[in-house]
């Protein structure tokens, strides 16, 4: 085997080790931190003409002051199910109705709630540290096949397996920052 091959197996890694980041970055922004932001709808599905549907494409997401998120439903058969939805979704929001129009004040969160939170963004952490490292074992696989083979030197391995450790090792380094900033938006009074 060729290094160009490998080359591209990097490549791969980092783009899969890239979409864990962004996979945490989603699970961060549903997380509520007592400030209202669209984002954190995102993940609310609608039961909406015989199928699973994400609540902005029933309905215009607006965040018109700080503690508060609209949601203006489109279709007026589906202002219930988007109610029933956001109520059973777990964010710990009360809808309020005014006609096709949702409004969700967001309460102030207390102590308490912000520990679990900051649990919950730890263990969404640790889902993508797996992740990552789920990616470099696959990585180090290749690595063991290519060796077997014959098709690569003691001194290639080596190179290859740093390779790998370091961008392995990058991309917890950035699952770390994020989580540690996100816990401290979150304990932010």
């Amino acid at each position: 085997m060729s290094d160009e091959e490998f080359e591209i197996d990097l490549d791969d890694l980092e783009r899969r080790m890239d979409g864990a980041m962004g996979a945490l970055r989603t699970e961060f922004a549903s997380l509520r931190t007592g400030r209202a932001s669209a984002s954190m709808l995102d993940p609310i599905m609608v039961e909406a003409y015989g199928s699973k549907t994400p609540l902005n494409q029933v309905g215009t997401v607006n965040v018109p002051e700080p503690r508060m998120v609209t949601v203006n439903i489109w279709d007026k058969s589906l202002v219930n199910a988007a109610e029933k939805a956001i109520r059973e979704s777990g964010l710990g929001i009360n809808p309020q109705l005014n006609g096709t129009i949702i409004m969700l004040p967001i309460p102030e969160l207390n102590e308490e709630r912000r520990r679990e939170l900051t649990r919950v963004a730890a263990q969404y952490a640790e889902s993508a540290r797996v992740a990552i490292r789920n990616v470099r074992h696959h990585g180090m696989d290749q690595l063991k096949k290519a060796k077997n083979a014959g098709g690569m030197s003691e001194d290639d391995q080596k190179i290859w397996h740093d390779e790998i450790q370091e961008l392995t090792d990058k991309h917890v380094a950035l699952v770390d920052k994020a989580l540690e900033t996100k816990q401290e938006e979150i304990m932010q009074v």
